[in-house]
């Protein structure tokens, strides 16, 4: 079934000053210039459509004339129509998106995707459309999700600004809303869903009743769309500016539950310090503090340190969801969470592999999510330079990013209790600072290397070298550097009561 028809009045007619603004974002592109010219003078229209007219009029408001390089057009020229007009023009061309009426270009390094009108209708039990070409411009708009994005600027001379669903005054007005029923539009393709939550970090647009009572309503049709596509729009919502907002309506809506349970889960469990509403509360707290840390890091060119940083933003989201099937009610009205970060290693582990993350994402969350607890028990300054060691470590690469998720994890209101923890894990950071001048702690190895322990041991090659060499990087771990000699005799000591 196609998009509704709206039944709403008239927009109002587009300002002569936004369509002259506009034709200045046209004209100072010499690829859709040139590219008008190519399509009109055979006779076709063309037009500049949906993300790429609205990025333009918000980078026109902020008083900046350019037009994104990555541009989406619409004309009523078929596939191999469009094919011919990019012929000899176009750096390349690909057709992977050629079924669904689709044509890539490369002209001059801009990204063109130009789409033939469509008229689809869907099956309702996919969000795959039953491909049509169009006829009408306004008929291809109507299918499109939102308002502002059905939005088209014409590459004809005349550079006529086409608006029938009143995209521009919801942009102005930092509204979300769909050109046609809401309900229609998201059981059509309810990936949508998604996307309505994406657009409220990424442009900070405010959704209507309607589109927040559909999405509530049909939130468990995002179970018909694969797992991939799921994954890539959550994390364009996570790697937004500041996804709070978003994440709120994500589990307000229901959509949580459906993509990310264990979120909505944490909304019931009430922390051991008693200083948040609850730990879902608590973990965006984390969040909002992780992604400060991440930018003033990239900002200061620390090494490795960037902006956005997916795995940060991910363990701060999740580092406490092994806490529900952790929880346990103690004496005097005190909650514990025992071993809630093994738990929530796990957890982080399924659900992610579930959403098809790469592997290297998967395991590098689960470990900072089973690491986030291991500064609390330094307590005030006592830990061991073994303890500092494994510290080290155990985080290895991960470890910038653990100490912007472990600072980030100090949600307390208590001011005196912010600032002393705050102090102990400086002291830390001092801590590994003076052991790595004196030892390389990020490549901590056993003193002696497996032919050495082969020769000592008199053994081949086997699993009784694997057992000494960690033998003796536990060994390293707990004293430090050991001279060869010593480091040899502790071997012996060891293998004489481990044959």
């Amino acid at each position: 079934m196609s998009v509704s028809p709206p039944s709403r009045p008239d927009p109002e007619p587009v300002p002569p000053a936004v369509q002259a603004t506009v034709r200045e974002l046209v004209d100072v592109s010499p690829v859709l210039t040139e590219l008008g010219r190519r399509f009109t003078d055979a006779g076709y229209e063309v037009h500049l459509v949906g993300g790429s007219v609205r990025d333009a009029l918000l980078a026109a408001g902020a008083g900046v004339a350019q037009v994104p390089g990555d541009l989406d057009l619409t004309t009523d020229a078929r596939p191999e129509q469009i094919l011919e007009l990019l012929s000899g023009w176009a750096r390349s061309t690909w057709n992977t998106g050629i079924a669904f009426g689709t044509v890539g270009a490369d002209v001059d390094g801009n990204r063109l995707e130009i789409t033939t009108f469509r008229a689809d209708r869907y099956d309702r039990e996919s969000r795959n459309p039953e491909v049509a070409w169009g006829t009408s411009l306004v008929d291809d708009l109507a299918r499109r999700d939102f308002t502002v994005n059905a939005m088209a600027v014409s590459l004809g001379p005349d550079r006529t600004v086409t608006d029938p669903f009143g995209g521009l005054g919801d942009l102005l007005a930092r509204r979300l809303r769909t050109p046609g029923s809401a309900t229609d539009s998201f059981a059509d393709d309810p990936l949508r869903m998604l996307r309505a939550v994406r657009f409220v970090a990424q442009l900070g647009l405010v959704p209507d009743e309607e589109v927040v009572a559909a999405m509530t309503a049909q939130s468990a049709e995002l179970g018909r769309i694969t797992a991939e596509r799921v994954q890539v729009e959550f994390s364009k919502t996570l790697l937004q500016d500041a996804p709070r907002t978003a994440l709120e309506l994500f589990v307000a809506t229901g959509l949580a539950d459906v993509v990310l349970p264990e979120l909505p889960a944490l909304r019931m469990e009430i922390d051991e310090h008693h200083q948040h509403k609850d730990v879902y509360t608590h973990s965006l707290t984390v969040l909002d503090q992780a992604i400060e840390l991440e930018k003033a890091a990239a900002k200061a060119g620390e090494q490795g340190a960037e902006s956005p940083d997916l795995v940060l933003r991910l363990a701060a989201l999740l580092h406490d969801i092994g806490k529900p099937a952790t929880r346990r009610h103690e004496p005097r009205g005190r909650v514990s969470f025992h071993h809630h970060e093994v738990v929530g290693a796990k957890l982080v582990r399924k659900r992610l592999t579930a959403l098809r993350y790469p592997k290297d994402v998967v395991e590098a969350v689960a470990r900072l999510t089973f690491l986030h607890l291991r500064f609390h028990g330094y307590g005030r300054g006592e830990w061991t330079d073994s303890a500092v060691r494994r510290y080290v470590t155990d985080a290895d690469d991960l470890l910038p990013r653990l100490h912007k998720l472990v600072r980030s994890d100090s949600t307390t209101r208590n001011k005196k209790r912010a600032a002393a923890l705050s102090a102990t894990y400086d002291s830390l950071e001092q801590r590994i600072g003076e052991l790595s001048e004196q030892e390389d702690l990020a490549r901590v190895r056993p003193d002696l290397d497996g032919n050495a322990i082969m020769t000592i041991l008199g053994v081949g090659p086997g699993p009784e070298v694997g057992r000494a060499w960690r033998f003796l990087k536990d060994l390293r771990l707990e004293r430090g550097p050991l001279e060869p000699d010593e480091a040899e005799r502790e071997l012996r000591a060891w293998w004489s009561t481990h044959p």
